[in-house]
C-alpha cells in the first residue's frame, strides 16, 4: 500500500512536498553522473589538453584543438622538434598552435615529389605516432607490435632474433634517435633495421623530416643570443628581419656580408655540436689527414693494428669523405674534424674549415628544385612563391602535414577518442595474466566465501550453542580493526606457511568474515523452524535440511555475500601487491596501478573506466537480486 494516497497526492502541499524529493533526487544523480563523465571525457586526454575539464572534450567540436593534439603526436610529444621542422618562432607549446591560415599547395605537390624520387635514409626522418610522455602506446607503435607478435608470437623469441632485451610486450618501447647533435650516435644493428624497414611501410605523412637548419637555429643560436632576433644582430652586426631570414649555410660562410662572428659560429657549430652524419669532407683535406695519423700513431705498424688494414705507406690511407660509421677510424675522422693537438709537438692537426660542408633534407629538396626547374625564377613561377634565393626554400612539411589532416579528421578523431582505452586494454588484458588470475582469484574467493561462511552461520542459528552471542560479539569485532592493522600478521602467517605467490594467499585470508556470518545467522534465524522439523520427520539428514532448504531459500543474501565477495577480491590492491610481489601473480588493481605510476592523466582515466566495468555490469543485471537480499529480511 503507498504511504500517500491518491486522494492525498491531490493536495497543494503533498505535490510540492512530492516535487522537491524529485528535484532532490535529480540533483543528487547530476552529482554522481558529472563526475562520471568528466572521467570518460579525461580518458581522451593527452599533454596538450590536460589541464581542461570539459564534459565534451574540446577536439570533437574544435578543428584547432584537434590539430593541436594531432601535431602534438605527429611529433611524439616532443616541442622542440616541431619548432625546428616547422621553422616556428610564435609557439611556446602545442596548446599555442593555430591551423595554418594559407597552405602553398603547389609547393606541397613538389615535396611530394620529391619524397617519392629519394631514397629514405635511416637517419634523416622520424616516425609519428611511435612515441608519447604520458604513457599511451600510440597507433604506430602498437601497429609495429603487432607486426612483431604475428612474426615472432613471444618477446622471448625477439629477444635472442635480435639480440635485445625487453622483458615483457607491456615494455615493448622504443625511443628512435633524433640525429642532430654529437652526441647522438647512430649504431646499424638488425633491430633498427627491422625497425627501419617498418617506417618503409608507413604513409609518407606519418613521418617528420629532421631539419639541420632548424637545429642550428633553435638549438644553436637561441641558446646562446635569446629568442630575439635584436640581440643576434647586436652581437653579429647584422641586420637580419627575423630568425627566419638567417640560414644555415652548406659551406663555411664567406664573401660580402658575412661576419667573423657568424663564422665562428659556424665553425663552432659544424666542428663540435653538429651530427658526423651530416658533414662532409672534400679531398683537399686528404693530406692533413695522412698528416694526422702518422703524427698519432708514429708507424705504418700501428695504423694497420688499429684500422685492422694492411697499408703500406702514407700515400695508400684512403680519405673518407665523411665520418665511418664506427671503430677507430670514426673516432680520429671526429678527432681531425674538431682539432687534435699533438702532445709531443703542440700541433694541431685539424680538417681545413673550407674542406668541410653540410648536407642533409633541407639542401637536397633545394637541390631537387633546382635540377628540375634550372632556376629560382622558375620556381617561383610553378610554386608560385617569391623566394629571393634558394636557400630561403624550406620543406612545406607544416602546411604537408595539415593536407592529411584535413584529409583524415574523422580517422584522428577516433584515434584519440579511444587509443588511451586501447592503451589500457593492451597493458591489461592482451599482454599480461591480469584477467585470468583476477577471474579465477574471484570465482575461488566466491566459491569458498559460500561454503564457509553459510556453514558456520547455519551452525549457530541451527543449533544455538550457549556461547553463541560471545561467538558473534568475537565476530563483530573482528570489524573493529581496520585492514592495515591485520595486514602485518597475515603476510607473516603466510610467509611461514610458505603460499607467498600462490592464490592460496589471496583466498585464504578472506574464507571467513565476520559480517557475512552475522548477516548469514539473522537471515536463517527469520526462516520458519517448521520446515526444519518437518524435514526432520521425513528423515532428511542434516546435510539435505542444509543444501535442500536452508541454502535454497537463502539465495537473495547469498547473492548479497557473493556480491560483497567479489567486490572486496575485484578491489584487493594492498594485500594482494603485499603477497604476492611476482607480476605473474599480479590481478588487475596491482597491473593499474603500475601502469598509473607512469602514465599521464589520460591513461589514468581510462585505466579506471575499464576496471569499473565489471562491477558496473554485475550491479546492472544483479540489482534484483540485490534489492531481494536487502528488503527480503526486513519484510520477514
Amino acid at each position: 500500500m503507498p504511504i500517500i494516497s491518491e486522494i492525498g497526492r491531490r493536495s497543494l502541499k503533498v505535490r510540492l512536498l512530492i516535487g522537491s524529493i524529485y528535484i532532490l533526487l535529480i540533483i543528487g544523480s547530476i552529482t554522481m553522473v558529472h563526475p562520471f563523465i568528466l572521467m570518460i571525457a579525461g580518458s581522451t586526454k593527452s599533454a596538450v589538453d590536460t589541464p581542461e575539464a570539459k564534459l565534451i572534450p574540446e577536439f570533437i567540436i574544435n578543428d584547432e584543438a584537434l590539430y593541436q593534439k594531432e601535431t602534438e603526436a605527429l611529433f611524439n610529444d616532443d616541442f622542440r622538434i616541431m619548432k625546428q621542422v616547422y621553422h616556428t618562432e610564435d609557439f611556446i607549446s602545442f596548446r599555442m598552435m593555430s591551423i595554418p591560415t594559407a597552405s602553398n599547395d603547389a609547393l606541397v605537390d613538389e615535396w611530394e615529389a620529391y619524397l617519392k624520387q629519394r631514397e629514405l635514409l635511416p637517419y634523416v626522418a622520424n616516425m609519428g605516432h611511435f612515441t608519447s610522455t604520458v604513457g599511451t602506446t600510440p597507433r604506430n607503435l602498437r601497429a609495429l607490435k603487432a607486426t612483431y607478435i604475428e612474426s615472432y608470437k613471444d618477446i622471448d623469441s625477439i629477444n635472442d632474433h635480435f639480440d635485445v632485451e625487453f622483458v615483457s610486450w607491456n615494455y615493448f618501447k622504443i625511443y628512435p634517435g633524433r640525429y642532430l647533435g654529437r652526441n647522438q650516435k647512430y649504431y646499424k644493428t638488425p633491430f633498427l633495421d627491422s625497425t627501419h624497414a617498418f617506417s618503409l611501410t608507413l604513409p609518407k605523412h606519418d613521418l617528420f623530416f629532421f631539419s639541420l637548419e632548424g637545429f642550428y637555429k633553435n638549438e644553436f643560436l637561441k641558446t646562446q643570443y635569446s629568442m630575439e632576433i635584436d640581440s643576434y644582430n647586436a652581437s653579429h652586426g647584422t641586420s637580419y628581419k627575423s630568425y627566419n631570414s638567417l640560414h644555415l649555410d652548406r659551406t663555411f660562410p664567406s664573401g660580402e656580408g658575412r661576419t667573423k662572428k657568424e663564422q665562428e659560429d659556424w665553425n663552432d657549430f659544424v666542428r663540435n655540436l653538429f651530427n658526423l652524419l651530416w658533414i662532409r669532407s672534400d679531398q683537399t683535406a686528404a693530406e692533413g689527414y695522412r698528416d694526422f695519423l702518422m703524427a698519432k700513431y708514429g708507424t705504418m705498424k700501428n695504423l694497420n693494428n688499429s684500422y685492422g688494414t694492411s697499408y703500406e705507406k702514407p700515400a695508400d690511407i684512403v680519405y673518407p669523405e665523411q665520418c665511418p660509421v664506427s671503430g677507430s677510424s670514426a673516432s680520429d675522422w671526429e678527432s681531425y674534424l674538431q682539432g687534435w693537438k699533438d702532445p709531443e709537438t703542440a700541433t694541431i692537426n685539424e680538417m681545413p674549415i673550407k674542406s668541410i660542408s653540410i648536407t642533409g633534407t633541407d639542401f637536397w629538396f633545394q637541390d631537387f628544385l633546382k635540377s628540375k626547374y634550372g632556376s629560382l625564377e622558375k620556381v617561383n613561377q610553378a610554386c608560385a612563391t617569391s623566394f629571393s634565393s634558394f636557400s630561403d626554400i624550406t620543406p612545406p612539411q607544416r602546411d604537408w602535414h595539415y593536407r592529411h589532416f584535413l584529409k583524415n579528421r574523422s580517422s584522428i578523431k577516433k584515434e584519440f577518442m579511444f587509443r588511451n582505452l586501447i592503451t589500457v586494454f593492451d597493458f591489461v588484458v592482451i599482454h599480461g595474466r591480469a584477467i585470468f588470475n583476477t577471474a579465477f582469484y574471484c570465482a575461488l574467493a566466491i566459491l569458498t566465501a559460500l561454503i564457509v561462511n553459510p556453514l558456520a552461520a547455519y551452525a549457530l542459528s541451527r543449533y544455538k550453542p550457549p556461547s553463541q552471542y560471545k561467538m558473534l560479539l568475537f565476530l563483530m569485532m573482528t570489524m573493529a580493526f581496520p585492514p592495515m592493522v591485520t595486514q602485518i600478521p597475515i603476510f607473516l602467517m603466510i610467509r611461514e606457511f610458505q603460499m607467498l605467490n600462490t592464490f592460496w594467499a589471496l583466498i585464504l585470508p578472506g574464507v571467513a568474515n565476520g559480517y557475512a556470518i552475522f548477516l548469514l545467522k539473522g537471515f536463517f534465524d527469520s526462516l520458519p523452524r517448521e520446515l526444519y522439523e518437518s524435514a526432520e520427520i521425513d528423515g532428511a539428514s542434516e546435510f539435505r535440511i542444509f543444501w535442500q532448504f536452508t541454502m535454497a531459500l537463502s539465495k537473495p543474501i547469498l547473492a548479497v555475500i557473493a556480491l560483497q565477495t567479489f567486490t572486496g577480491a575485484y578491489g584487493n590492491f594492498m594485500m594482494a601487491l603485499l603477497i604476492c610481489q611476482d607480476e605473474k601473480m599480479w590481478t588487475i588493481m596491482p597491473w593499474l596501478y603500475q601502469l598509473q605510476m607512469n602514465s599521464g592523466e589520460g591513461v589514468v582515466f581510462a585505466s579506471l573506466i575499464l576496471a569499473s566495468v565489471p562491477t558496473f555490469l554485475i550491479f546492472v543485471f544483479c540489482q534484483n537480486i540485490i534489492m531481494r537480499g536487502i528488503v527480503v529480511p526486513s519484510e520477514k
